[in-house]
């Protein structure tokens, strides 16, 4: 039996409950929250994109899973949620990108595309007989020595950022972003807060085996993704510092006990 606060109206997609809301596009965005963590991060000198790739055993080829995609020369997409969605959007994302070429003469603007594919995100919750995409994108690229950082929804709403995360790990990466983001950050700067934020946002261990990144440089505008030795490198040097961080705080919490000590023991002596 359906709770009687659905009351049947999650069975169509076109149809509001009673208090505006469709339920389908709710679902939706279950599905990209039950999604591995993708992260996009800005900085002064280029896009920085990340992914958690989970794998459920070890008979898995990591390399097999794809949740960072090249959309064009100057842009990159990481996914979560359903994959076989991230892949059709990505598809209708790259046609797109060529059809502004053909036509234009010239590269796609950041924000063209993902306007473009978030218009047919909500034409998927329009219409009858179909059902919304069940991933979302954050969508990073360069234009003209500007870059742009989108963030799509399974509704279609498009909202812009500095830093963002998708996925399960969605909160604890925003955490880490409020606190550490800054506007002056560097390429390495970048990569090395979405490292810290996916390490931070998943159970298990960081390593260049389940995590893929890619970067658009401002200085020539092209997508690149990073090897394992590369990105590797990037995970010791963040683990390191870590490790630096925790000491401080045990040294700060040891001398914190220390000072409470000495001053119960005053006070006894005064007693």
């Amino acid at each position: 039996m359906q709770p009687l606060q659905n009351a049947g109206y999650d069975r169509a997609i076109t149809v509001f409950s009673p208090d505006g809301r469709l339920f389908q596009v709710e679902y939706a965005r279950e599905a990209v929250k039950r999604g591995t963590t993708s992260i996009g991060v800005k900085s002064s000198e280029g896009i920085v994109l990340a992914v958690d790739k989970r794998t459920t055993s070890k008979l898995v080829e990591a390399s097999s899973i794809e949740k960072i995609f090249k959309i064009d020369e100057h842009i990159g997409a990481a996914t979560s949620g359903l994959v076989a969605d991230a892949r059709a959007l990505v598809e209708r994302a790259r046609v797109e990108a060529q059809i502004n070429k053909i036509t234009y003469s010239e590269p796609i603007r950041v924000t063209s595309l993902s306007k473009k594919l978030c218009d047919m995100l909500q034409l998927y919750t329009q219409n009858g007989g179909v059902r919304p995409f069940g991933s979302a994108l954050i969508i990073g690229g360069v234009y003209n020595g500007k870059c742009k950082l989108f963030e799509t929804d399974p509704s279609g709403a498009l909202i812009e950022y500095k830093a963002t995360a998708i996925g399960s790990g969605r909160a604890a990466a925003m955490e880490i972003f409020e606190e550490k983001y800054e506007d002056d950050l560097t390429l390495e700067g970048a990569i090395e807060l979405a490292l810290t934020a996916i390490s931070q946002a998943t159970d298990h261990e960081t390593t260049s085996n389940n995590v893929e990144i890619a970067v658009i440089k401002i200085d020539d505008e092209k997508y690149v993704k990073l090897s394992k030795d590369e990105v590797q490198k990037y995970i010791d040097e963040v683990l390191v510092v870590e490790e630096e961080e925790e000491e401080e705080e045990e040294v700060v919490e040891e001398s914190e006990e220390a000072e409470e000590s000495a001053d119960d023991s005053e006070k006894e002596n005064e007693e």
